[in-house]
């Protein structure tokens, strides 16, 4: 499975899961240790994941930090952890600027499972920044997020190129939500700065100040806006290709009786991921109903791949297809049991398409 689709499967079920967890140890084994072993670190290996790694921090004995990521011995990334969904302020990161300064660690991140800050020492060696220069929502993430997370990943982790990227990172990441302050509420030195041509000889009273605050802020919500809309057009003027969002496929059948969930968009991601080594991803679809969640090869109904019978909680189950014949149910105990069906998706969705229509790694597989 993608590294991008895994984190989805996780998004998906922290989803459902996150408002249940009411304790920092809970959320450190729900949410946060599935985290870290995306990343690549195997987290049952103390060697390479310790929990609650212990040393003295100059007066203070004992101190912890909740995990720290090991390589050849030596700590390179901390986290410190806050219970889900729980303040993430500075002032609850003591310990983890404290064993930041300690250790051989370049990077630091405060954590409640939802949202991770990454901190590293770019205004001054050894002693980690107050702001991060990077934040990953696992409910909110977008491609260039994920891009930036894979850096830390246990398979591409360098940290010459993390910190090469980080500074940048870190001023991009403030140009951006200084712009979107103005862009609500432009200040007065703004507002200067893009009205000083147009003012002309005129001074800048109060008056002049306060009518440019109002022409500033309308321009760039038209101006946001209008691009907004070119994206749309380009998007429906080129878009050939069925929706994957299981969202917008629902959403798609105008009827309110249905409700896609969490667990339905949760499998979807399974079978997706299982089945991108086969033909390319945005050819699984969605499709949802009242009695049950079709998955399907190009949105077509003649090829259905599998049904999600997930409307009763307690009693999941999948409809397989063998040969394009009748269904077959079979239960399941959780979500991640589709796993166990992965060799009967790949025979069914191989059984509807052209051998030049198959991934090579699929062709070469069998």
């Amino acid at each position: 499975m993608d590294f991008i689709d895994q984190l989805r499967v996780l998004s998906a079920r922290i989803a459902s899961t996150k408002d249940i967890i009411k304790t920092e140890e809970a959320t450190g084994y729900a949410l946060i240790m599935p985290f870290i072993q995306i990343l690549g670190y195997n987290v049952f290996d103390p060697l390479e994941v310790t929990p609650e790694l212990v040393s003295d921090v100059g007066t203070k004995k004992g101190e912890k930090v909740d995990y720290a990521i090991l390589l050849d011995g030596k700590p390179i990334i901390l986290f410190e952890c806050k219970k889900s969904g729980g303040d993430l302020s500075l002032n609850h990161a003591g310990q983890l600027f404290r064993y930041f300064h300690v250790t051989a660690a370049r990077f630091g991140v405060l954590t409640n499972g939802l949202v991770y800050k990454f901190f590293t020492d770019l205004e001054q060696p050894n002693k980690m920044d107050e702001t991060p220069f990077f934040e990953f929502d696992i409910l909110n993430f977008k491609e260039r997020d994920v891009e930036e997370l894979k850096k830390f990943a246990k398979a591409a982790f360098d940290l010459d190129t993390i910190l090469t990227t980080a500074n940048e990172l870190k001023y991009t990441t403030a140009i951006q939500n200084r712009l979107a302050e103005w862009m609500v509420n432009p200040d007065e030195k703004f507002v200067r700065l893009v009205a000083a041509d147009l003012v002309g000889t005129r001074k800048f009273t109060q008056a002049v100040i306060d009518q440019f605050t109002a022409i500033t802020r309308r321009a760039f919500e038209q101006l946001l806006g209008g691009r907004i809309n070119e994206r749309l057009k380009s998007a429906m003027a080129t878009e050939t290709d069925p929706p994957i969002d299981p969202a917008v496929a629902a959403a798609g059948k105008a009827d309110d009786s249905i409700v896609t969930t969490e667990e339905e968009v949760e499998g979807f991601h399974i079978v997706r991921a299982i089945l991108r080594g086969v033909v390319e991803p945005h050819r699984i679809v969605m499709r949802d109903a009242q009695s049950y969640c079709a998955i399907l090869l190009d949105d077509n109904n003649r090829k259905p791949i599998c049904r999600l019978l997930f409307n009763n909680p307690k009693k999941l189950a999948v409809m397989l297809f063998h040969d394009k014949k009748e269904g077959e149910k079979v239960p399941l105990e959780s979500v991640d049991g589709l796993y166990q069906s992965a060799e009967q998706f790949k025979a069914t969705v191989l059984a509807y398409v052209r051998p030049a229509e198959v991934k090579p790694t699929a062709l070469a597989a069998t």
